[in-house]
């Protein structure tokens, strides 16, 4: 194999393969990725089993090959070329070793046959659709700080992702719940969703799917079974297992009969809450939300180290309550809120609130309250 190609272009690609590899391996060739030269372009491949992610791109092959090589190390030899430099990458087949040169730079790395890799056969995948990177993003940002991270509750451990309705109020659905609290967004189904099975996208899968669309506005293609996913974004193909499990009936814990409403502006209340929590403990974190006509006085108490008290004028007109939230809880939802006003819709001291925005945009969050 003999390859040429620009430092920047391959530091791309190996920043998106790279980060699947686990660092520590008891499979020798689980730490390598998988290089591809053939007809003018390169392509790598990672995996660590559960999830697989190829990319290709443009190079100038001198002669075509395969091999692989530890994953980490040549990523961090990329990284620290000179910017703007061609980059030669060169095997022979009867040395076990892969040369990287790059002006008076000369690398050597130890090779394993590309034999020995491993395929995440992906099978049948039946149902496909495509939606705006811009939506997947949302879908995303909206949900992923509520998934779980007890491995007892594996199922949790992912982004439920379903359709909701028929006909035209078809909707595609992400939700993630660690049990403290839940976060639900709706869109407008896409052609060739309808009929999808539900299913759970792993923590991994979704942080990496994440880092894919940062720089993107293009389309995202999706294309899924009962056991697997493949998103595709422009040259990247990421495939990956799917959680197998049940995801709870999450409907259930979405009240529907809270009748205290509280409006309050979404940049103040987050603010505040940040302010009183600075003296909550590590453990507790709990802050107190006391309402009473137009007034929300938030409170902490530490007794190892003082307590804050600040109000609000708010919007709400139903009888006093006090209520306990864990503000770390509080503040991840407040951030999810587009809007500038936020609604909490409360019931009693020891049942779930819901959280809206003001001009519903298809998201809703639960909360469940703290003794305080």
């Amino acid at each position: 194999m003999k390859v040429t190609v620009e430092r920047a272009d391959l530091l791309k690609s190996l920043s998106h393969v790279h980060r699947v590899v686990e660092r520590r391996n008891t499979i020798p060739i689980l730490a390598n990725v998988l290089i591809r030269a053939e007809k003018s372009r390169l392509s790598f491949k990672a995996t660590d089993l559960d999830l697989e992610v190829v990319e290709t791109i443009a190079a100038e092959i001198g002669q075509p090959g395969v091999t692989t090589v530890p994953a980490h190390m040549f990523y961090e030899i990329v990284r620290k070329l000179p910017e703007g430099t061609q980059v030669i990458v060169e095997s022979s087949g009867d040395r076990a070793v892969l040369t990287i040169r790059a002006g008076r730079s000369r690398f050597t790395l130890q090779t394993l046959p590309e034999s020995d890799f491993p395929d995440l056969a992906a099978g049948d995948m039946p149902h496909k659709f495509t939606l705006p990177s811009a939506d997947l993003k949302r879908l995303i940002n909206k949900t992923q700080f509520a998934i779980s991270t007890e491995e007892t509750r594996y199922y949790l451990n992912g982004i439920y992702l379903h359709t909701s309705g028929s006909g035209k109020n078809l909707k595609l659905r992400a939700v993630a719940t660690d049990g403290h609290r839940l976060a639900q967004v709706d869109f407008d189904a896409p052609a060739g969703a309808d009929g999808m099975p539900g299913i759970i996208v792993p923590r991994k899968t979704v942080v990496e799917v994440q880092r894919l669309i940062e720089d993107t506005d293009g389309e995202v293609t999706v294309e899924l079974s009962p056991a697997k996913i493949r998103f595709t974004v422009g040259e990247v193909v990421l495939t990956s297992k799917l959680i197998d499990g049940t995801f709870p009936d999450y409907g259930r814990v979405i009240p529907v009969g809270n009748d205290k409403t509280l409006e309050v502006e979404k940049a103040e209340f987050e603010k505040a809450v940040d302010r009183v929590s600075t003296v909550s403990s590590e453990r507790g974190r709990a802050v107190k939300l006391s309402l009473s006509n137009g007034k929300l006085t938030l409170s902490v108490t530490n007794p190892d180290s003082g307590s804050a008290t600040e109000e609000l004028e708010v919007t709400y007109e139903a009888d006093p309550i006090d209520i306990g939230f864990n503000s770390r809880y509080l503040l991840d939802i407040a951030a999810q809120i587009e809007g500038e006003t936020a609604v909490l819709r409360l019931a009693d001291p020891g049942s779930p609130t819901l959280i809206e925005e003001k001009v519903a945009k298809g998201a809703l969050y639960v909360l469940m309250p703290m003794r305080v």
